[in-house]
């Protein structure tokens, strides 16, 4: 009997492991990752550094530990070339693997910005274990650190720099933090906590070039500002991981497209976490992987079972001021409504009326009313 096959072993290919192990603990199981297999939770590389937190120590298991748990063969530093739909097998370098059924966790990569100068080759990004531990490298004995993107990870990463004694300067091109998340005067009271603890802002402008200077590196701005710093992070979003989904002939769009029971458009082929476009909605966030993950594995078992998402607020890891957001829909009618206090910001989308609460986003001392509020919400996917 070919074996069930996992190609990530992000959080989404691990979950979805462990929650089939849970419904059957027979089936073959063979999971295929490109790096070394070990597992971490990924919402905490956005805070290891203030915790002083090497990349080995942030990580919980290794491979051979987690193949031991699951039952399962685990192919570390191994790369999916290809995929050959119509004999159900994958494809690496040395060796052909069959599966009788194929998950795709395969991820997202973070947008490259399309820097000009000698130093854009320099600018860092954080989105695995490996990165992490390139960035602590890059920052060992450095200071001063530029953060492009003021979006969840910019921040979560700036707070966390900035309160571990680093001098951080964000850069967005949006009037405040949080643009695409909340509305303006949760962003407002979010940048000003931040500037509070010494982050520096300048909003409203992009970077064009980072260049070599002395020892360090300089950003060129739009607006002509220069920012001296010792290294650059960029935090402008992720892409989903569709290329090789494309070469074998899926369906793509912002995703790999799948349907309620996560299927692509190729028999006994599955896709979910980062990299899967679930009924148009991709959202690289934990809770819609922990749900999705759920579901795939009582279908991978026997009992063909729909994603569903409940509510999901997120909670941006920003200490000095914190945050939960749960935008509306895209397609949301009506608009927020805004209440500030001293302590905090209360955001709520309202429908026409003001009747039905479709999104909120809270700042501060409001926070306490994320379950109160999270109560009255639509479900994200029913």
């Amino acid at each position: 009997m070919d074996p069930i096959v996992i190609v990530g072993s992000g959080l989404a290919g691990y979950t979805v492991a462990r929650e089939l192990r849970k419904l059957d603990s027979s089936v073959p199981l063979v999971m295929i990752t490109a790096d070394h297999g070990r597992f971490y939770s990924k919402p905490n590389l956005s805070n290891g550094y203030g915790l002083g937190k090497q990349a080995h120590e942030l990580a919980m298991n290794d491979a051979r530990t987690m193949a031991r748990q699951l039952d399962a063969g685990i192919d570390t530093d191994a790369r999916v070339e290809a995929l050959e739909i119509q004999r159900h097998c994958a494809i690496l370098a040395d060796r052909t693997q069959s599966y009788s059924r194929l998950v795709l966790a395969l991820g997202a990569d973070p947008i490259r910005l399309p820097l000009e100068g000698d130093g854009a080759e320099a600018v860092l990004s954080v989105n695995d274990l490996q990165d992490y531990e390139r960035f602590r490298d890059a920052m060992a004995d450095k200071r001063r650190l530029v953060i492009l993107g003021a979006g969840l990870i910019g921040c979560e990463f700036a707070n966390d720099l900035q309160a571990a004694g680093m001098q951080v300067a964000l850069v967005d091109p949006a009037d405040q933090p949080l643009a695409r998340l909340a509305p303006a005067p949760v962003g407002r009271a979010l940048r000003d906590a931040l500037a509070g603890i010494g982050v520096q802002w300048h909003m409203g402008t992009v970077a064009q070039r980072v260049e070599r200077h002395g020892e360090g590196l300089r950003v060129i701005l739009a607006d002509g500002r220069a920012l001296d710093t010792d290294v650059v992070l960029s935090a402008v979003g992720l892409r989903p991981r569709v290329a090789l989904a494309q070469t074998a002939g899926l369906v793509t769009e912002r995703g790999i497209v799948v349907d309620r029971l996560l299927r692509t458009s190729a028999a006994d082929v599955y896709a979910l976490g980062d990299c899967a476009e679930v009924a148009g909605l991709v959202l690289p966030f934990v809770m819609p992987i922990m749900h999705a993950a759920r579901a795939l594995a009582k279908t991978l078992a026997g009992t063909e079972t729909e994603v569903r998402y409940p509510a999901m607020p997120v909670v941006v890891k920003t200490p000095a001021l914190p945050v939960v957001v749960a935008p509306p829909a895209a397609d949301a009618s009506g608009g927020w409504q805004v209440e500030s206090s001293d302590g905090g910001v209360r955001a709520r989308w309202l429908a026409p009326g003001g009747e039905r609460l479709l999104g909120f986003a809270l700042a501060g001392t409001a926070v306490t009313e994320k379950q109160a509020l999270t109560k009255l919400l639509p479900p994200t996917l029913k």
